[in-house]
């Protein structure tokens, strides 16, 4: 009886491991997709640029060494930004009037 359940959990098991292999399977598949799709964005922004061929790997050295600002993130300040805007009990403090400075 005992060997019944064991092969019961057994066959379980190698159910599970097949699904799993299959997952990954198809998890490779739809990165190489996505990988696929990033090159194809990439060379289309490039051909939009009109750069020679010749050209090319000299500009993007010139851009990996160029600093480049990164994209903001949720989080970070905007350009027009000069800090973060505190707010206490629902008032802004950035934008207080000069007479709440003086008192």
């Amino acid at each position: 009886m005992a060997t019944t359940k064991r092969n019961k959990v057994q066959a379980e098991i190698d159910k599970a491991r097949e699904r799993l292999m299959e997952q990954q399977a198809r998890l490779k598949e739809l990165e190489n997709k996505r990988t696929e799709i990033e090159n194809m964005e990439i060379v289309d922004i490039v051909r939009g640029m009109s750069i020679p061929l010749d050209d090319l790997a000299a500009v993007l050295q010139s851009l990996k060494g160029a600093a480049i600002p990164a994209p903001l993130t949720s989080g970070q300040l905007d350009p027009k930004s000069t800090a973060p805007q505190t707010i206490k009990n629902g008032i802004d403090e950035s934008d207080t009037d000069e007479e709440d400075e003086t008192e």
